[in-house]
C-alpha cells in the first residue's frame, strides 16, 4: 500500500476528529471517498464529472454541508521514485483551490498504485467494463483515504516522509 506523504505544504492541520473526503484529483473526473466520523472506514462515494470552476465550488461546499466534512485528503500524484510529477503540482494547485472554496484544510497522500490496486479489485468483480470504468476512480478515492487513516491511527507513526 502506499505511504501517506506531508510534503509541508498542506494547508492547515486537520482536525483530530470529524468526517473526511478522500479525493482522486482528475482533470475531468474526480473521484470521491468520505470517512466515518471515527475515521475508521473508508467508503466510496461519488464520481464527480467536473464542469466550470464556479459549479465545481457548489459541488464541494455542497458536499461539505450534506456530509459534515471537517477536512480533504487529496491524492499526490508522484513518480516511482517519490519526486513529483506535473500532475502532483495540478493535484497541489486543486488542493489549494479546494480549502479556498470550502474553508476547510487539506492533506495530501502519496497516491502511487491506488488506480492499478483499484483496477485489480474490479477486475475480480463481475461488473460490465462500462460499469467498472465508473466506479474505478471512486474505488482510488477510497483506497487513497484508508491510507491515509491507516498511517495515523494510533500506534501508528504520523513522521512526515519526504
Amino acid at each position: 500500500m502506499p505511504d501517506s506523504k506531508n510534503r509541508g505544504d498542506e494547508t492547515d492541520e486537520l482536525p483530530p476528529t470529524g468526517r473526511l473526503a478522500g479525493i482522486d484529483f482528475g482533470t475531468v473526473r474526480i473521484g470521491v471517498a468520505i470517512s466515518d466520523p471515527g475515521r475508521k472506514i473508508a467508503s466510496p462515494y461519488e464520481l464527480y464529472n467536473r464542469r466550470t470552476p464556479e459549479k465545481d465550488a457548489v459541488y464541494f461546499r455542497e458536499l461539505v454541508n450534506q456530509e459534515q466534512i471537517v477536512g480533504f485528503v487529496v491524492g499526490l500524484p508522484v513518480h516511482m521514485s517519490g519526486d513529483e510529477s506535473e500532475k502532483s503540482k495540478q493535484a497541489r494547485e486543486f488542493g489549494l483551490w479546494l480549502s479556498q472554496q470550502t474553508d476547510l484544510p487539506v492533506d495530501w497522500v502519496d497516491e502511487r498504485y491506488t488506480t492499478a490496486m483499484a483496477r485489480e479489485v474490479l477486475s475480480h468483480s463481475r461488473l460490465s467494463p462500462k460499469k467498472k470504468k465508473a466506479q474505478l476512480d471512486k474505488l482510488a478515492a477510497q483506497i487513497l483515504l484508508s491510507t491515509y487513516l491507516e498511517s495515523r491511527s494510533p500506534g501508528r507513526s504520523t513522521r512526515a516522509i519526504d
